[in-house]
């Protein structure tokens, strides 16, 4: 999930749990070669951050029930989100070298597009007001760190301090234009850019427009 981190020994102890069957302390304990009560740790940090999830596997006979884990694919986002870096803007540049800017900015558009179909499904609301706050819960309940507050004249100002796009970054902030559009289409206001965090501001700021 965005904004989040582990430890070193949580990271060795998450590796352990990626591509293979979900696995019991005991086998982890021997794997890391730690002691049960560090990786009961790491897997109770892990379990907190949503990186592994637990079931229960009940023995035949009188054996009592043990726990198994596994990693859920969160882990292997923040396992691989380096890669994003290279990845996303390679694709940018090679959508731009095929078909040019045109093509680019059709792509962008259809993305933004998709995003805000996906959140307008969830989001009941008629008016802008209402929807951006129908939006911003939304978001915050997938880890979201966001923030609204009105400035006067029918416009807020959208404070995002997290940002789930801040390793896909490029040279021609593709990623912030889809955000823009995104929020312009589900709120169904004028956006702007204030503040991005990719020019080192804390967080990036959307000015939402009066009708």
């Amino acid at each position: 999930m965005p904004g989040t981190s582990l430890s070193a020994a949580g990271m060795r102890v998450m590796k352990l749990l990626v591509g293979v069957p979900p696995q019991t302390i005991s086998a982890l304990t021997r794997a890391a070669g730690v002691t049960r009560t560090a990786v009961a740790e790491q897997l109770n940090e892990m379990l907190a951050a949503g990186l592994v999830q637990r079931s229960t596997q009940r023995l035949t006979g009188r054996g009592r029930p043990h726990h198994l884990y596994e990693a859920t694919p969160a882990a292997l986002v923040l396992l691989f989100a380096g890669n994003q870096r290279l990845v996303v803007p390679a694709i940018w540049q090679a959508v731009r070298e095929v078909g040019g800017e045109d093509l680019a900015r059709k792509v962008l558009k259809r993305v933004s597009r998709t995003l805000a179909d996906y959140y307008n499904d969830k989001i009941t609301a008629k008016r802008a007001p209402e929807r951006l706050r129908q939006f911003i819960d939304l978001l915050t309940a997938e880890g979201g760190l966001i923030e609204a507050v009105e400035n006067g004249n029918g416009r807020c100002l959208l404070y995002k301090r997290s940002c789930p796009f801040i390793s896909m970054v490029d040279a021609e902030r593709s990623v912030c234009f889809i955000d823009r559009e995104m929020l312009s289409a589900v709120v169904g206001r004028p956006v702007r850019q204030t503040m991005c965090r990719h020019d080192g501001d804390p967080c990036c700021t959307f000015e939402i427009g009066s009708p």
